[in-house]
């Protein structure tokens, strides 16, 4: 039998993201859904760790769908969300990472003739993810500053620390300590999931104010997304796989290779009265 590996599953929405992470892998191939949407797959040396990376595009409905495609598609043992945020906390530099040990969903609530009543949903990120991220801070403390605190998540860009949304974030989810757009739609992905690790990983490239486009001038979104994806790398050499759970990645229940397909029998429409016995080789027949 061929040696098989766990698969960890990172999405990005920016490609500035995407290749941050994809810096790390090697050996990388590109796998298609039968839906168009593409991953590449590779491998972190030193570890068992298959990768394989999406970038999806922003928001948290688009990634919500298209992380539970990839979930069924590629069966993935840990899921991690990885990218650039804004800064809520002023002890929250550009640079820094935050883990997140919550993801709020901002956006819930409801409007009264006294004023807006918040209904928060949260998703906590995965205790096994976040204890190996806490390991991988430590060795971590001369590269990164990293912080393990809730994320707040809502469909938009905030660049006004004045703003009325700005103050429903203080009011509301006040430990929250960085803005993004996505890591709600993941997490809710994994979380229906039932079995899959899940957490998220926010570079600070801004203080989600008016000075944000100044800072992405200066190159801060691609400083924020190597950071996050050295954490998260770091995080996944920490992570160990639960044992006897994952299976190959190329069955013919998984994932093939782009413009090619894996070596199987197709038993559809055959009938049988016994076990089925057979070996693979390294050849078709």
């Amino acid at each position: 039998m061929p040696q098989t590996h766990p698969t960890a599953l990172v999405l990005t929405a920016l490609a500035v993201e995407y290749d941050a992470v994809r810096t790390h892998l090697t050996d990388i191939e590109e796998l298609v859904h039968d839906d168009g949407t593409r991953v590449e797959r590779g491998r972190i040396e030193g570890t068992s760790w298959t990768v394989a990376i999406a970038e999806l595009g922003e928001g948290a409905m688009n990634t919500a769908a298209l992380s539970t495609q990839l979930i069924g598609w590629l069966r993935p043992e840990a899921l991690l969300f990885v990218g650039i945020a804004g800064g809520l906390k002023d002890d929250i530099g550009i640079g820094d990472v935050v883990v997140g040990t919550k993801v709020y969903g901002i956006h819930g609530g409801k409007q009264t003739p006294d004023g807006f009543r918040a209904r928060p949903e949260v998703w906590h990120g995965s205790n096994r993810l976040v204890q190996a991220a806490r390991s991988a801070l430590r060795g971590m403390t001369d590269v990164v500053r990293g912080h393990r605190k809730p994320i707040a998540c809502g469909d938009v860009v905030l660049a006004d620390d004045r703003s009325a949304l700005a103050e429903h974030i203080r009011l509301h989810y006040n430990d929250a300590c960085a803005i993004e757009m996505e890591g709600s739609g993941a997490a809710h992905a994994a979380h229906l999931n039932g079995q899959l690790d899940a957490l998220v990983i926010r570079g600070i490239s801004d203080h989600a104010d008016a000075a944000k486009h100044e800072a992405d001038a200066k190159g801060s979104q691609q400083r924020a997304a190597a950071q996050a994806a050295s954490v998260a790398v770091a995080t996944l050499r920490k992570h160990r796989p639960r044992g006897g759970r994952h299976g190959s990645a190329d069955t013919e229940e998984g994932p093939q290779r782009a413009g090619g397909g894996g070596d199987h029998i197709d038993l559809r429409g055959g009938t049988f009265y016994g076990p089925v016995i057979g070996k693979q080789t390294g050849h078709r027949p």
